[in-house]
């Protein structure tokens, strides 16, 4: 039986890689395709990252994420010799698809993936509103349940009035330490 070829048009492929190495393997892709002459045939590569706030050490800091660890996408057009470089690229595991044949990703889905990693700074999202029950889950006060008694959006601060020794006390913590009971 002869070996099927493969000729898909340009698309974006996403491919598997080792967690951890996704900007090298991004790099080494794009390098293995100038050295092999194949630039007229893999384009660019993508590493889709955004910008989260997290609480460390007990403040807010924006940080940036990988919204899909273990995956590159990679636009290119498919033929048996650009399969062959990208999947033989060191920390490669595979392409995402059935078997051995690469499947695209929807262009719906590309853009996407862009507009969710242009914001420069992340707004701080909450459904969380005064007289709303709250569990404290980071910092000193991790734990204790209490009411929320004030929100600032803008700061990304609440007020929470704790139970501590019998007393009612407003406590100021960052909306991300903090879970909607």
């Amino acid at each position: 039986m002869a070996k099927q070829k493969l000729y898909l048009g340009r698309a974006w492929y996403a491919v598997h890689v080792v967690v951890g190495f996704e900007e090298m393997v991004a790099d080494a892709i794009l390098k293995r395709a100038e050295a092999y002459d194949m630039t007229d045939k893999i384009f660019n590569t993508l590493v889709p990252k955004e910008k989260v706030w997290e609480v460390r050490g007990g403040k807010r800091e924006l940080v940036e994420k990988k919204i899909f660890p273990g995956y590159v996408f990679v636009d290119m057009i498919i033929t048996d010799e650009t399969w062959y470089l990208v999947r033989n690229t060191p920390k490669v595991t595979g392409f995402l698809g059935a078997g051995t044949t690469p499947m695209p990703v929807s262009q719906k889905d590309i853009e996407e993936i862009l507009k969710r990693m242009q914001p420069e700074e992340a707004p701080i999202e909450t459904d969380i509103k005064e007289n709303d029950l709250v569990e404290i889950i980071q910092g000193v006060f991790k734990g204790i349940q209490g009411k929320v008694t004030e929100v600032d959006k803008e700061r990304g601060r609440l007020k929470v009035l704790i139970s501590v020794f019998n007393r009612e006390t407003p406590v100021e913590v960052d909306l991300l330490q903090v879970k909607k009971i």
